[in-house]
């Protein structure tokens, strides 16, 4: 279940009667309690409460109370030796009348009446598996709002098919902005009466709803219409009360899909909510889900915390405007530069969505101006800062829609916060009819033409917010020798990903570089427009949130290099985290955050985990301080170590591989016995998997056909080949024994790293194998290599090296033997650092045999390490930082820092 579907189970339940013996299982099963828990609890099986409630283990612990007694109940719950056994996250009483609960983790304590505990869903969230933030906790009203007009909206569709359409859409998404305004508006006194719009809808619309349409249209007709020409246009008396909107919101057509009996009572009951409440900033993200169907499926999960926005925005400007008011203090004059300065900034998101970042600068400006007001006595002045400054791109018609509307409606609170309600009433009607979010390609589009530098007129695309004109009216920009912030959240596909029409927009983008879009994931087209931008505005700094493989392996040799020669600098950057969303799996990517700029002297500054910052003078395509050199490919080692190759590839449709049972029977057969092969792919090397291949020489091909099992597989191989649609392998369905791709066979032993492996472990896993074992090409192998190779793989300054020039697979290590091994700078070594080297080694694999049968997996989980592993580990790093350096780094830092060095030296030989 996702937020908005407990928040509609939570909601449903607290409308019914209340039930004191079915209550706790309600609860849980609001919460997605399966119906097999929920009867284990039920018999007794599994509910190990001491006071007659329902205790389920490891997550709550629920009583019925005496009606008045419901505190008394509570502390008996949390007093509860059960309680304490089951490890309880929650304990929860009530009569029906109150409720009240406790996180027994955090101390946070819910006291309400029992009808509106659902407002507090948020607290609960942990009893579905889903991680919340803080935010939603606060905002539990924009969940409730966005499940109401989902299922509004899929009850529309389902009576109107026709406006499901591609034809149709964009006027349906039209119709909801309309109707999110005027929830909004009938709620903040913006419509003067209280309820108004639901009010007239339930009144004058027929409970059949046949005329429910005709009602809504007559109303929005009548916001479009001034009130010196609503008779003269024949608007109904009974909307003469509605105020005129105008800023293109209700212009256009007004038609309105036909209402059922149930939708018209879906409608009723969302203009009963309190949308006060609503929150611009996360409301937009999730009632975007509500017209894309890709999207609904998790409604309400699509949520960008606050804090990660803040992660671009607070280091692009936010953090100097904050400085400056610091610095300010009460000095009059050094306060109003300030809020000058502020007025005549222009915030630009050319990947806006709907708006997130765009609100959350609007309103925390809005809090540094009203912070200067105060200071200069001056709380009530209207604010200097106009919307129009705050401008975005975004190529879906809903969502530019919703942005627009989400800055409004962000303004409007901000007046009342600041100003209060009359003077933000007053201010608020009509709206302006400029549109300053653009529905557009923004890789196809000039963004000077929409973000234009100082002085320059800009050239609307709409002269509305909704139709498009060849009528294309010219506004200034209210801000003479104003700055120019870009930021956002593009989208992210890799170049493997792209479609046709991406692979094209990328190319327009890097027009200039056009080898870069061939192998760059989509978000780097975003880093190409702002070049072009910085040549029109070369003072406007940008930041984007791209994903951390823009910095990381080749895409970091290639983009970089590129984007330095035209005399833009990483500015600051934020190193690798994820951005998740509210899913119970909270599958976030993992991004990084590059702020761009012309080349100055400014300091950079590097932000990492824990909000830690370090300053520097330059910061490398690999973010790492003061460090600008670029890892390319190299195609053998740059240092004295041994060659790496990949594993042997089959493409066999898997009837090369043996199960256990196959294996044993030829193993048997004295024909068939010298053919089975131990596979060793990354999950048998990391995990200790069992499994086994046929590996057949070519002159053994015919012997080993003899055997009935082998001749079957190999039939089958033949035919799985020869259905390949890649002509390469058709041709290797002539010798069906062999693997397609053999890179190597060690004749003693071999040296094995898997190409994908955690980045939660310590150390690289690596291992040291003979020569009966086949390598998967899942991994690589150094082939009868010396011993001392492995000691360098499983070092910490390996570690450190391949996580930082090699790509990621989140944030997952990719080992690369061109990028990761091949450029790995080790210095000439003497026999007696070989020798130490491969003792080293040899304690590492001792250590791992000492605790057989676990599995690398086991060995290197960090939580549990073995301590003589750990040690081993310790000494090897000790010799091989000594033999580099002369003595053991500090932090892994200091081992980048140093290997660079190292790098640069012997790169240039």
């Amino acid at each position: 279940m996702n937020a908005v579907e407990i928040e509609e189970a939570i909601s449903a339940l607290a409308e019914q009667p209340f039930d004191a013996s079915e209550f706790p299982f309600a609860f849980l099963q609001a919460f997605g309690a399966k119906e097999t828990t929920l009867r284990r609890l039920r018999s007794g099986e599994t509910n190990k409460s001491d006071l007659g409630g329902v205790l389920q283990t490891s997550n709550i612990h629920i009583a019925v109370a005496p009606e008045g007694a419901v505190t008394q109940t509570l502390g008996k719950l949390k007093a509860s030796p059960a309680t304490t056994r089951a490890k309880a996250k929650f304990v929860l009483a009530t009569d029906g009348r109150e409720f009240q609960a406790e996180d027994l983790n955090t101390g946070e304590v819910v006291v309400c009446d029992y009808t509106d505990f659902p407002d507090h869903f948020g607290v609960f969230l942990p009893l579905a598996g889903i991680s919340t933030v803080k935010q939603i906790r606060e905002s539990a009203f924009d969940i409730k709002a966005t499940g109401r007009l989902n299922r509004l909206y899929i009850e529309l569709l389902k009576d109107n098919p026709e406006w499901s359409s591609a034809a149709r859409r964009h006027d349906m998404n039209h119709f909801m902005a309309r109707l999110i305004f005027s929830f909004f508006a009938e709620d903040t006194d913006i419509f003067l009466k209280d309820d108004l719009f639901t009010a007239t809808i339930e009144k004058m619309s027929d409970k059949d709803s046949s005329n429910t349409h005709e009602v809504i249209s007559e109303i929005f007709r009548a916001m479009n219409t001034k009130r010196e020409d609503r008779a003269s246009a024949g608007i109904a008396r009974w909307a003469i009360d509605f105020p005129y909107v105008n800023g293109g919101l209700f212009s256009g057509g007004t038609e309105v899909p036909r209402f059922s009996k149930i939708a018209r009572s879906y409608l009723l009951h969302v203009g009963k909510l309190d949308w006060k409440k609503i929150n611009p900033d996360i409301f937009g993200s999730m009632i975007q889900a509500v017209a894309d169907d890709e999207e609904r499926g998790a409604l309400g999960m699509h949520y960008t915390s606050v804090p990660n926005i803040l992660k671009v925005l607070n280091p692009l400007f936010l953090d100097d405007l904050r400085e400056q008011l610091e610095e300010a203090g009460d000095n009059s004059r050094k306060l109003l530069n300030l809020r000058n300065r502020m007025a005549r900034i222009r915030v630009f998101d050319p990947a806006c969505g709907s708006g997130n970042f765009l609100v959350i600068a609007y309103k925390e400006m809005r809090a540094i101006e009203a912070e200067i007001n105060n200071r200069r006595s001056e709380a009530d002045r209207r604010s200097d800062i106009p919307l129009t400054n705050f401008r975005g791109i975004e190529l879906r018609d809903f969502p530019a829609e919703i942005a627009r509307l989400a800055l409004i409606i962000a303004e409007y609170q901000c007046d009342v916060l600041y100003r209060g309600q009359k003077e933000a009433l007053a201010d608020f009607l009509p709206l302006d009819s400029l549109n300053w979010i653009t529905c557009g390609n923004a890789l196809r589009l000039d963004w000077l033409s929409i973000c234009p530098p100082t002085g320059m007129e800009v050239k609307l695309r709409a002269d509305d917010l909704f139709h498009a004109s060849l009528d294309q009216p010219q506004i200034d920009f209210e801000n003479e020798g104003g700055e120019t912030y870009i930021c956002g959240n593009p989208p992210y596909k890799g170049s493997k990903w792209q479609n046709d029409e991406q692979k094209a927009d990328i190319a327009n983008a890097w027009a200039k570089f056009p080898h870069l879009a061939k192998t760059t994931d989509f978000v780097s087209g975003w880093i190409a427009k702002y070049i072009d931008f910085a040549r029109g505005v070369p003072d406007a700094v940008a930041a984007f949130v791209t994903t951390n493989s823009v910095c990381q392996g080749q895409q970091a040799s290639e983009i970089w290099p590129s984007v330095f020669q035209q005399g833009i600098e990483i500015r600051f950057a934020h190193t690798p985290f994820k951005w998740s969303n509210l899913a119970s799996h909270n599958a976030g990517v993992t991004v990084i955050i590059v702020g761009l700029g012309c080349q100055s002297s400014k300091i950079k500054r590097l932000f990492g985990d824990s909000n830690l910052v370090r300053q520097c003078s330059v910061i490398g395509p690999y973010l790492v301080p003061d460090r600008a050199e670029v890892v390319q490919k190299a195609s053998k080692p740059i240092g004295p170590q041994s060659t790496m190759l990949f594993g042997n590839m089959p493409r066999d449709g898997g009837h090369l591989f043996l199960t256990v049972d196959e294996a044993r029977e030829l193993r048997k057969q004295e024909i068939a016995s010298g053919y089975v092969k131990r596979f060793v792919g990354s999950e048998e090397l990391i995990n200790g998997k069992l499994r086994y291949c046929l590996w057949i020489e070519n002159a053994e091909a015919d012997n080993a056909k003899q055997s009935h099992i082998i001749n079957e597989k190999l039939a089958r191989v033949r035919e799985n080949r020869l259905s390949s649609p890649a002509g390469s392998t058709r041709e290797f369905a002539k010798l069906p024994h062999r693997f397609v791709q053999i890179a190597g066979r060690s004749k003693t032993t071999a040296i094995v790293v898997p190409r994908v492996s955690s980045e939660n472990r310590d150390y690289l896993p690596v291992d040291f194998l003979t020569s009966d074992y086949i390598i998967g090409d899942r991994n690589f192998a150094l082939y009868d290599a010396p011993l001392w190779n492995m000691a360098l793989i499983a070092s910490r300054l390996h570690w450190v090296w391949i996580g930082t020039v090699c790509v990621r697979m989140r944030t997952d290590f990719s080992y690369s033997n061109t990028l990761g091994w091949n450029t790995f700078p080790v210095p000439l070594l003497t026999e007696k650092n070989k020798v130490d080297l491969a003792h080293a080694a040899e304690n590492i694999l001792i250590a791992r045999e000492l605790h057989f049968p676990k599995t690398i997996a086991d060995l290197y989980d960090p939580g549990s390490m073995p301590e003589n592993l750990r040690e081993a580990h310790g000494q090897n790093d000790e010799l091989t930082e000594r033999i580099y350096f002369g003595r053991l780094s500090k932090n892994d830092t200091e081992r980048l820092e140093k290997l660079f060095d190292l790098y640069n030296k012997m790169s240039k030989r």
